[in-house]
This record gives structure tokens, sequence and C-alpha cells, in this order.
């Protein structure tokens, strides 16, 4: 009969590269130590104690028997089998990330008729996924519905399509996202526009940063596939502007806010 060995559950916290594990905490790490060499410090004493031998003899064999049992012995069996104690804190942090929920940005054309979204919504349901914010674009013959869900950690960017695509969904994009796509988005256009207002010269970084786009300078060429994303040009005062964002396209909304902000910033120049 084979028998297979259980990896500790511990080792899950092992560093990749050097396979180490995280320093315990102070406080734990004296109490795993003094529990594993209190009850062998206690048994050597009684018994040379009870054995009476020369004081020299006494000397070396606590020593030696020391330095032994509880460096090479003791100590490591000790660390080994108080290891899920002594990284308890680590251990329930790290369930914690894994049992939390992920976080997906879903852009997708829907019909632009009654219960579209509802159906959208049953379908993502059924895998768990709970929808965090809506943001819904006109187009002119559907709707293009952005949103950010939340879902299971097991369901896979592959298992998200499915659901929007069996919803009557198309053009269905999918992307990992981040506790930062829940942010206001009117409030963070704002407070970009009142740094605009302070420096109209800001007006290309603050683009790319309310566009999560990267800024094209003079003369760079937008070297990308037009079926992996798209190029945003914005052009004011003589002066051009070009964003590009390789794994998602600028919604029609997108758009619109990067030239409010252009107008603004031509606006504050001329004043000044």
């Amino acid at each position: 009969m084979w028998r297979f060995a259980v990896r500790p559950r511990v080792t899950t916290l092992a560093c990749e590269v050097c396979g180490r594990l995280p320093h315990p905490r102070r406080t734990r790490l004296a109490l795993a130590k003094l529990a594993a060499v209190f009850p062998v410090e206690l048994a050597l004493h009684a018994l040379v104690i009870h054995l009476h031998p020369p004081y020299l003899v006494t000397v070396v064999v606590l020593t030696v028997t020391t330095t032994i049992l509880v460096i090479w012995v003791v100590e490591p069996s000790a660390m080994r089998m108080l290891g899920g104690w002594l990284h308890g804190p680590e251990l329930r942090h790290r369930d914690r990330i894994d049992a939390a929920p992920t976080l997906w940005r879903i852009r997708v054309r829907l019909a632009d008729r009654p219960g579209a979204l509802e159906t959208l919504a049953a379908q993502l349901a059924h895998r768990e996924a709970n929808i965090l914010t809506v943001h819904v674009h006109q187009l002119e013959d559907a709707v293009l519905d952005e949103l950010v869900v939340s879902a299971p950690a097991e369901i896979t960017a592959h298992g998200i399509t499915a659901a929007v695509v069996q919803a009557g969904g198309s053009g269905v994009r999918v992307w990992p996202a981040t506790v930062l796509s829940l942010i206001d988005g009117q409030t963070k256009a704002l407070a970009i526009a009142a740094r605009i207002v302070g420096d109209p010269d800001e007006l290309p970084l603050a683009v790319a940063e309310l566009l999560g786009a990267r800024y094209l300078a003079p003369g760079t060429p937008a070297a990308i596939d037009p079926g992996e994303g798209t190029v945003l040009e914005l052009d004011r005062d003589e002066r051009h502007w070009g964003f590009v964002r390789p794994d998602e396209p600028f919604t029609p909304a997108e758009i619109a806010r990067a030239h409010r902000l252009a107008d603004l910033a031509a606006m504050t120049a001329r004043r000044r």
C-alpha cells in the first residue's frame, strides 16, 4: 500500500524563492521554544541530580546533551509540530484573502429593451456573482453596459463571459478589477478637473489618470493592434494629445469626459 505524505498547511506560507516560512511573532516563538525546551531541561537536571556525578561530569553532560537535544532535535521538531499555531495569525489572514471574492469588470452590448439587464443579473446570480456598480452608455441600436461584479474566487473570466453570453450579451469583454473600480467616477472627475484649473498643463497626465490610459508623448507612434484596444486623440488650440489603452476600449462617456477636460484646460489657459 502506497502512502502519500500530506504537506502541513503552514507550507502554503513558504516563500516561492527560498522556501522559508515567515518569521513568527515574537511572543508565540518564545512560548513555543519554552514549551519545547523546558521539559527536556527539567528531565536532564533531575537525572543528573539523582545520579550525583562529579561536578565536571555534570557540566559536560548538561552542556553536550542540552546542545544536541535542544538545538538539533527538540526545537526543530517542536517548530514543525507547532507550526500551525506559530503562524496562526498569518494563516487566518491567508484564509481571508483566499475566501475574498474576486472583482471583475465587464463591458457588454445588450439589446435596448426592458428586462435585458435583469436577465444579465439573473445569469450572474446563478454563478454567485454580485453586481456592485452599473454604468449604461446609450448607443444607436443598443446599450453598452459597464459593470463591476464580485464573484467567488473559483469563478474564472471564462465563467463570467459564459454567463453574460447566455444573457444575450454581445461584444463581451471581461477584465480583473480592483477596489479602485468602485471609486465614484464623478467624484474622481471633479477632483481631476480642480487639478486642471490649478494648472492647465496637467491636462495630458490628468486625462491619462482619469481613463487609466497611457499618454503618448508627441511623436510617439501608437503601436497597437486596433482589435486589442483603442487610441483616443484630443485637439485643442493647435495642440494634440494621444492616449492609448491596449486592454480595453474607451466608452463614449469616457471620450466625452476627456473632451470636456480639454475644454476646461483651454478656457483656463485663455483666462490667464
